[in-house]
């Protein structure tokens, strides 16, 4: 699945300057707010999407991500900033004359239609010749993989294809910026992944910028050259995949990016770590907000701790408590350790992972290096998110 796409991208190759194809744009967002009645959606936003890159724009139900997004679109306008899409201000500029195009979850292909008459819509509107029609829904079907599918009708797709016939839609019109609203979220998990591996391949060989909107933050952190995760209608941090993962800025990027665990104390006044209910540990990372002598948590991630029976003498960040449960997750196997009120997550490689016994007293023990100190800020996010994505997936199971 993944080589076909490639191949037929690869063929194709549209880059900027070849007969006005691939043009690649940039977008500016300089203070921008946008309220609705009394709420505040976006939130004195600045951002800069550079010619050629894939930027996510990341965070939960919301945050602003896709009001940001409607808004470059020209769905929504701004009470206050400005815009500009490879330089041009798009003040006052209608959606149809903007040089972006957006993706949607919902497809929306017209159902009476085929494949090919679907991608060509937009260029009939536009009233280009049937010639260079024919030649452009052509490259667009072959750099998506669907050109042998063209005749079908939607109803006649999978739900990968379909979102492949709308990625070609957008691609036909050869826009400077492609917009894409949370294009995978109808997916099963398995489809998803596999067209995650497509959509950035096929971004790298096309050079389209691409902005995209998620809240699944394995997608963002897969495909993307930066991401900007989003809190309350602002950028709470913004940088490379990598950078974001292993520097959280705050605990709520720490939580909303992978797994985390998280220990109440307060902060040392050294601020070199936080004392904790039995524990002191040290921590190399501590957050510009945090004071000394008040509450903080301190956050290390579930592959930065060890689990072994014998106290770590040699580790100074330790803490006992009782193994709770053991998982096996492929190549990992996952411990659950009950300290007090807390339950800790523990994840090791299966080749160096101790076979320990479920109910028996155990030591977790983690580097300083790996360690971050924070506020509570942005918590009752985290929590807020969590308790939704319960919800929807008791109604999966369920259903």
């Amino acid at each position: 699945m993944v080589d076909g796409a490639t191949e037929a991208a690869a063929a194709v190759r549209p880059r900027a300057g070849a007969d006005g194809a691939g043009r690649v744009g940039s977008v500016e967002l300089v203070r921008v707010t946008k309220r609705f009645g009394t709420t505040v959606a976006v939130d004195d936003l600045t951002l800069t999407v550079e010619p050629g890159e894939f930027l996510s724009l990341l965070g939960p139900s919301g945050c602003g991500k896709t009001t940001t997004l409607r808004m470059l679109a020209g769905f929504e306008h701004p009470e206050a900033g400005i815009i500009r899409i490879s330089g041009a201000d798009v003040a006052g500029v209608p959606p149809y004359r903007r040089d972006v195009n957006t993706v949607f979850q919902h497809y929306a292909l017209f159902p009476h239609m085929s494949v090919a008459e679907n991608v060509a819509y937009g260029l009939r509107q536009k009233s280009v010749s049937r010639p260079e029609i024919l030649r452009r829904v052509g490259e667009a079907l072959e750099m998506v993989a669907m050109g042998k599918l063209a005749r079908r009708r939607p109803r006649q797709l999978s739900g990968g294809q379909q979102q492949r016939v709308a990625l070609a839609r957008a691609l036909v019109n050869r826009p400077a910026v492609l917009l894409l609203d949370e294009p995978l979220g109808a997916l099963d998990r398995k489809l998803r992944q596999e067209m995650q591996i497509e959509l950035k391949l096929l971004q790298s060989q096309v050079g389209i910028t691409f902005l995209y909107v998620t809240h699944d933050q394995e997608e963002a952190l897969s495909m993307s050259d930066r991401i900007a995760v989003m809190l309350d209608g602002r950028i709470e941090q913004l940088g490379e995949p990598e950078r974001i993962y292993d520097r959280p800025e705050s605990a709520f990027v720490a939580g909303f990016i992978g797994l985390n665990n998280f220990f109440p104390g307060i902060a040392r006044a050294d601020r070199g770590g936080l004392d904790g209910a039995g524990f002191v540990s040290g921590a190399d990372h501590v957050g510009a907000d945090v004071v000394a002598g008040k509450a903080a948590l301190l956050s290390v991630r579930p592959e930065h701790v060890q689990v072994q029976t014998d106290e770590p003498t040699s580790r100074p960040n330790r803490v006992r408590g009782v193994l709770a449960g053991v998982s096996h997750l492929g190549e990992v196997i996952q411990y659950v350790v009950h300290v007090g009120d807390l339950e800790l997550l523990s994840r090791r490689p299966r080749d160096v992972a101790e076979r320990l016994p479920v109910g028996e007293p155990v030591w977790c023990s983690w580097s300083a290096a790996q360690a971050h100190v924070f506020t509570d800020r942005g918590t009752e996010a985290l929590a807020a998110e969590a308790a939704v994505d319960d919800t929807v997936e008791a109604a999966r199971v369920g259903g």
